[in-house]
């Protein structure tokens, strides 16, 4: 069955991760990060995407964003790795690709998922033992969130607005949030959906969106579809 073309939905956050070509480092230092998030900032600019949040790991990087039409985000991821994986190559004397394929998305059901994808995301260097704490990586977005510094990477949601109605209530809020880790279950849904393409949503939000853009959002059901009951037969 031939693959579906990535979803891509104007005013949507979406969650994208992309991995380091066979589990290889794509930052090696702090040198290669700050170049990276120079040029994503200049991307985010140019391919108009509001990045929400985003982790840099050395062998892969997640970002929240929210593209204002249907090339933008793929514009963004390609016009950073042009300018950096040649950056790369030079630096380290090597060749090739330095990323696992295409890149992976899934969309986001802002309204019942994005605080969750925000943890998500702004806590890997805590699930992969890099560090004890968020606080403690600077390679993401989570200095911002919790006030530490500002980012101007960083376009704030509206959800995060919503956390409070001064910059001290949010952040405190937004820090409260990271006082227990996600569940098995949440980071399931979150890798799945990313990692497959499949939106990350309610069933409600999967509907409605599947019936805006005429086009399947979820898997389909394995199985034949059941008979339906003959109406002679059932007399």
């Amino acid at each position: 069955m031939a693959r579906l073309p990535r979803l891509v939905v104007p005013h949507q956050v979406h969650h994208v991760i992309q991995l380091g070509n066979n589990g290889q480092a794509i930052f090696r230092d702090d040198a290669d990060c700050s170049v990276f998030l120079g040029w994503l900032r200049d991307a985010a600019k140019q391919f108009k995407v509001a990045i929400h949040a985003y982790v840099l790991l050395p062998n892969q990087l997640d970002l929240l964003a929210t593209p204002s039409d249907e090339q933008g985000l793929g514009r963004l991821v390609q016009w950073t790795g042009r300018h950096y994986v040649p950056y790369f190559n030079r630096k380290y004397n090597r060749s090739g690709t330095l990323w696992q394929g295409r890149y992976k998305a899934t969309v986001v059901d802002a309204e019942r998922y994005f605080m969750i994808c925000s943890r998500y995301v702004e806590l890997s260097p805590v699930r992969l033992g890099i560090v004890a704490s968020p606080v403690e990586h600077k390679w993401s977005s989570y200095a911002h969130h919790a006030g530490l510094k500002q980012d101007s990477l960083v376009v704030d949601h509206p959800l995060y607005w919503g956390l409070g109605n001064t910059p001290f209530d949010r952040e405190a809020a937004y820090k409260a949030l990271f006082e227990q880790a996600l569940t098995a279950e949440e980071l399931h849904l979150v890798e799945d959906a990313t990692l497959k393409g499949w939106v990350l949503g309610s069933e409600k939000f999967k509907a409605s969106l599947a019936k805006s853009i005429s086009r399947r959002v979820s898997p389909a059901k394995r199985g034949r579809p059941a008979k339906q009951r003959s109406i002679l037969s059932a007399t």
